[in-house]
């Protein structure tokens, strides 16, 4: 995300993140060895795939990760993550609700979220998931606002309420039924027991979000999930009920 054209924010550090910047040209360097037009990352989850990308920012370049203390604090207790210069990374804790005047030209303000504590801290007998630090980020620029959502356990009226304050609104589309990942035998776990709310069903995605008058496009898309077949009869539902299925090279501007 930009405001200015010229700083980016990264929301969200995922495994692939090298491959989604081979694929971006306005992310690459534009003069000498080691630039990059990233300025900044924001940190909304503890899970591995919303960390482990930052080691691919290690190149020693100035940017600055913003997230709030708990996510903080777990970069400070695994010591991999010092790979990141402190002389030129910069840890800067902000506080949910609380806006903050971010690179690029952007207000950055965290939300807090529905969620669970990432998959490697969970007790491994818990039936049931333990609450954890989950957030959205709202990014506002130019009177513009757009929030990225990528996991919610549950749309309560809270969370229907600030996301339909938004322009646009990039929302957990994880999983398109609750049970998807047992039926299709990939895992033991239903959706909101990995701290995502499923597409379909009661209290589901359409359910909860189809009212909204924001722009809506789901992300975070699990393999599984039959929304990603453009011409699946669960992609024409999406895509009736006023959804858009984010896909990789998508570019918007508000």
């Amino acid at each position: 995300m930009t405001g200015n054209e010229t700083e980016w924010i990264v929301v969200g550090a995922s495994p692939d993140l090298r491959q989604q910047i081979l694929q971006t040209p306005r992310l690459w360097p534009r003069a000498g060895p080691r630039d990059s037009p990233i300025a900044a990352v924001v940190l909304i989850g503890g899970d591995v795939d919303a960390l482990a990308g930052l080691l691919v920012l290690r190149e020693r370049q100035a940017l600055t990760v913003y997230a709030p203390a708990p996510l903080l604090e777990l970069l400070q207790e695994n010591r991999i993550f010092n790979v990141l210069d402190p002389s030129l990374v910069r840890r800067e804790a902000i506080v949910p609700l609380e806006p903050v005047r971010c690179v690029g030209g952007l207000t950055l303000t965290l939300l807090a979220m529905p969620g669970k504590v990432p998959l490697y801290l969970e007790d491994a007998d818990a039936r049931a998931p333990e609450p954890g630090p989950t957030y959205a980020a709202l990014l506002e620029a130019n009177g513009r606002s757009l929030i990225v959502a990528p996991a919610c356990a549950e749309i309560t009226n809270t969370v229907r309420r600030r996301l339909g304050a938004a322009d646009l609104v990039f929302f957990d589309g994880t999983l398109f039924t609750d049970d998807e990942m047992i039926v299709a035998g990939l895992g033991q776990k239903t959706g909101r027991r990995m701290g995502h709310v499923p597409v379909s069903g009661p209290g589901g995605t359409l359910d909860g979000l189809a009212d909204l008058p924001c722009r809506r496009i789901l992300l975070h898309i699990n393999n599984s999930n039959p929304i990603l077949i453009v011409d699946s009869p669960e992609r024409r539902q999406v895509e009736a009920a006023g959804f858009e299925v984010a896909y990789d090279g998508m570019e918007v501007r508000l």
